[in-house]
């Protein structure tokens, strides 16, 4: 894994190439801490720089940036090619190539059959420049599921590019103002879904996707062109539907899943895995442990005063399974300490509040580990979130109901204050399960009362994948281009729960999911790898039927049976937790302070992107208890951290904020 960066620049704008290729790549040294190089064509006007993080071929013969055997061809790469060595013994002996990574033979692919035919030959997750010095073309490109991440932009006639936007930000000219529509957008996520990212002029790559630019030729970088598409992928999938029994359903998830694990070992440095406990971290492990010809070391985190301390499951499976595992106690204190930190990692705005123990959970890792495997992707592929049951239940309860009806039945349930409702109903609280329990439960009620307001099923799934309305709370809000309601509406097929579960594929999960592990880990130096994502995997899921799927009302219903083989029943039937901290405990105690200079009348009066009543009148209702808006004031408060970081000088790493380690539980 590394950091990338560099930049077109035809014209000569840009007046010390060099020096910028040196700031940019110094940048992004976390990605990279073991080697770094830069290259410059005063000609072309190109230049490219890396940082490496040296997972194969240790050697010097991994440098980039790297040329090809012809000497055509010119690369910085982020990311690792799993199937390299059968696409080494697919190319000509007289190649002769020198050194034992992954770059030289993507490469020499790239040489001998071309970037088309060597894209579709892939399986791994990548981000990378290549620059042609035969056609002077600079071609960007990103891997299919968005694991790995790639920003460009086009100003003064140069285009600049790298794997986080610090990268482009060391160029003087770039555009460093607010996107109000991506703002309005990370209010409502929580993140910045698309390809828009908090500046005007920057933009991300999206997955599966080729970028074109030609030196002296194009004014523009003009649009990406996929190479690879989940929504295509699904349309295949529903045109040619897997046709065999759920036993040999979950066969082939077995035998993929085990093959997607092995290629994801290779390495030649120390790997590990993130255990969470729940299905899809279990089902990694399970398979490594049975690759592995000793115990897998396995980390996990944990928060003892939050409602359910999910590493008390970690630590079962781990001990079930015989693995080396290792838990890291995460609190209040250790939160404040890292939140400095949390603007310079995301670089910018990004408010899912699980940011903070996987980048903790990574520090802890990086102690034994260069590489650790991570679950994600399992929601996604096999229905595991609870909002897809959620709506379509909604939904089926209440659409037949005539619009009035419900607008009614909504301002009748809004009518009574939140807190009276919450007296009302506390005495039944003790029925929900432990994690689903709030002492703000008229909070509840009225989002009810919101929902039943929506007049389809896709409007009624944006809202629950929402967390407010940005014109509620921001100046000048502008009507953002992406509306998650009417992507879900334009995608492949008429069953409402697979269009979920794909809109999720191509929005969350590249957008907050794999940004989240990717900037937590690569801020330490640690490589996350993702198993489930292997496209061959995925494309297997978008053909399973939705009954194979989902049982019971349950998703996840094929990993569900490869665990029952290794792991107590109970163990693999508990409800999904999430990885989840007490944000709403720790905004009212150890966080109130660092919150309440955020949330500074003046200061959001003077920045003039919040109104300040909303906000303040939020924040008063938290402090006392009367409702828990603590996802809706992460949001706030992550880009006001961030606000604050850009206008103030680079703040350097820091060490680990202090943390409780558990014992280590061994292989048995």
């Amino acid at each position: 894994m590394c950091g990338l960066a560099g930049f077109v620049d035809p014209r000569g704008r840009i007046d010390a190439p060099r020096a910028l290729l040196a700031a940019m790549a110094g940048s992004l040294h976390h990605r990279g801490p073991d080697d770094h190089g830069q290259w410059f064509d005063p000609a072309a006007g190109v230049g490219l720089a890396h940082r490496r993080l040296a997972i194969l071929d240790l050697s010097a013969e991994g440098h980039q940036p790297m040329v090809s055997p012809t000497g055509r061809h010119l690369i910085v790469y982020n990311g690792e090619i799993y199937n390299y060595r059968e696409l080494r013994r697919l190319l000509p002996d007289t190649l002769s190539l020198r050194g034992q990574s992954d770059t030289e033979v993507l490469l020499a692919a790239i040489d001998h059959w071309g970037l088309e035919h060597t894209l579709s030959q892939l399986v791994g997750m990548f981000a990378f420049a290549l620059w042609d010095r035969q056609t002077r073309t600079l071609s960007l490109v990103r891997d299919r599921l968005g694991i790995k991440p790639l920003y460009y932009g086009h100003w003064d006639g140069a285009l600049l590019f790298g794997s986080e936007l610090k990268a482009l930000r060391c160029d003087p000219g770039c555009p460093d103002g607010v996107h109000r529509g991506a703002l309005a957008l990370l209010l409502r996520y929580g993140y910045i879904p698309g390809e828009q990212s908090i500046h005007p002029g920057i933009l991300r790559l999206p997955p599966g996707c080729v970028l074109r630019f030609r030196a002296g030729v194009d004014d523009t970088p003009g649009t990406p062109t996929r190479y690879w598409c989940a929504r295509r992928a699904a349309a295949a999938g529903l045109r040619e539907p897997f046709d065999g029994s759920p036993t040999e359903a979950v066969a082939e998830v077995d035998r993929l899943l085990d093959e997607a694990v092995r290629a994801r070992l290779v390495a030649d440095v120390p790997v590990g895995a993130f255990l969470s406990g729940g299905i899809d971290s279990s089902a990694v492990v399970a398979a490594m442990q049975r690759q592995s010809a000793r115990p897998v070391r396995t980390f996990a985190i944990g928060d003892r005063r939050y409602r359910v301390d999910e590493a008390v499951y970690a630590r079962q499976v781990a001990a079930s399974l015989g693995t080396e595992h290792t838990e890291l106690y995460v609190d209040g204190a250790a939160a404040a300490a890292l939140i400095p930190d949390l603007p310079g990692l995301y670089d910018e705005p990004f408010a899912d509040s699980s940011q903070i123990p996987t980048h903790l959970v990574s520090r802890l890792a990086r102690e034994q580990v260069v590489v650790s495997l991570s679950g994600d992707g399992g929601d996604e592929l096999f229905g595991g979130y609870d909002r897809y049951f959620w709506t379509a239940s909604l939904w089926r309860r209440s659409h037949w109901l005539p619009g009035p009806l419900r607008q009614g039945v909504s301002a009748g349930l809004r009518a009574l204050p939140a807190s009276a409702w919450s007296r009302l109903l506390g005495p039944f609280s003790g029925l929900l399960p432990a994690a689903q329990r709030d002492s703000v439960l008229g909070g509840k009620v009225h989002t009810l009362a919101e929902l039943l307001t929506h007049d389809s099923a896709e409007a009624l799934y944006q809202r629950l994948a929402s967390l407010c309305e940005p014109g509620d709370l921001l100046m000048h809000h502008p009507e953002p281009d992406f509306r998650l309601a009417r992507e879900l509406a334009a995608l492949p097929g008429q069953a409402l729960l697979p269009r979920l579960m794909l809109g999720d594929m191509l929005y969350y999960l590249p957008d907050d999911i794999l940004t989240k592990v990717d900037r937590a880990s690569m801020g330490v130096g640690l490589e996350a790898r993702v198993p489930l994502l292997d496209h061959r995997l995925v494309e297997f899921a978008l053909r399973l039927p939705l009954a194979i799927k989902l049982h019971d009302g349950r998703g996840k219903w094929p990993l569900r049976q490869l665990l029952y083989r290794q792991l107590p029943a109970a163990l693999v039937d508990r409800p999904k937790l999430g990885f989840a901290v007490a944000i709403d405990d720790w905004l009212r105690g150890p966080l109130r302070d660092w919150a309440e200079a955020q949330l500074d009348p003046g200061r959001l009066q003077a920045e003039g992107f919040f109104y300040t009543k909303p906000i303040r009148d939020r924040w008063r209702e938290h402090l006392c208890g009367a409702r828990n808006w603590s996802r809706l004031l992460w949001n706030v408060l992550m880009f006001q951290a961030w606000l604050e970081a850009q206008r103030s000088p680079a703040r350097p790493n820091e060490g680990s904020p202090p943390v409780h380690r558990g014992r280590h539980v061994g292989a048995g």
